[in-house]
């Protein structure tokens, strides 16, 4: 199936997930890789429930848990519209369009300006791979939408945790990942809201530091923080662990 450039700027979709998973994606800017793959994994669902992509980007982690649910439907919600039209296109093409829509909005708009499909304390479950960096903490990249996709608006990373959170159900769950020295400003956000809350310690190699991490929690719980064994994702070789081979194949998810 080929788009067209005039459209999009991109003529063939990537395959991930073994080929589960098309998606277009721009020629520059932010691309999908292991953050969104490992995101969708530790993202799980039951038929009938729903779920938000925060800041989806065109639509990766989303799509993907709608194609491992398909009891589940859901939404994207990106801000950025060259972004929100890929994701449409790839929701398309991923034939989930019937149960996948996308919103293009602001997190942080006032409940006013927000499209109705955006609504709060509504969704099974809220997964999300927000900006890493916070404004003027890092040189922003000249194209926009890397930038946009790196670094964040005047909003802090317990902001965008706080705002995500508000869209679940009681008892709903969030996941996201993150950077490890987000973490701090993570946890505070996590106060009165979720609780439960399981942090997983991504290592690029056995024995390194964390590059990233998973953070889960539930709305109203009032279970105690954990933290999970760390995932490995590369061997002595270079190559990816046997579990971080499964997980990008689509065959194995990520605990949290």
């Amino acid at each position: 199936m080929r788009a067209s450039a005039r459209n999009c700027g991109v003529c063939e979709p990537d395959r991930l997930l073994g080929g589960r998973l098309s998606l277009f994606q721009p020629p520059a800017g932010h691309r999908a890789g292991t953050d969104a793959v490992l995101l969708a994994a530790a993202s799980a669902l039951a038929a009938g429930d729903s779920f938000v992509d925060v800041g989806a980007g065109v639509g990766t982690a989303g799509l993907a848990v709608a194609l491992r649910c398909p009891g589940a439907s859901g939404l994207l919600l990106e801000a950025d519209s060259a972004a929100a039209e890929l994701a449409r296109r790839n929701a398309a093409l991923n034939g989930v369009g019937d149960r996948v829509a996308v919103v293009e909005a602001d997190l942080f708009a006032r409940a006013l300006h927000r499209p109705a499909a955006l609504r709060p304390e509504a969704a099974s479950l809220v997964l999300t791979n927000p900006p890493f960096f916070d404004a003027g903490a890092v040189r922003p990249s000249p194209n926009p939408a890397r930038a946009a996709a790196h670094v964040a608006g005047p909003r802090g990373h317990g902001d965008w945790l706080a705002a995500a959170a508000a869209l679940l159900a009681p008892k709903g769950r969030l996941v996201m990942i993150h950077r490890p020295d987000a973490l701090p400003a993570l946890l505070a956000a996590c106060e009165g809201r979720l609780g439960g809350v399981a942090i997983r310690p991504v290592l690029p190699r056995d024995g390194a530091d964390a590059v990233r991490i998973l953070l889960a929690g539930v709305k109203g719980s009032r279970a105690p923080l954990r933290f999970a064994a760390p995932l490995v994702l590369h061997g002595p070789d270079g190559a990816f662990t046997a579990e971080a081979e499964a997980i990008h194949r689509g065959d194995a998810l990520v605990a949290v």
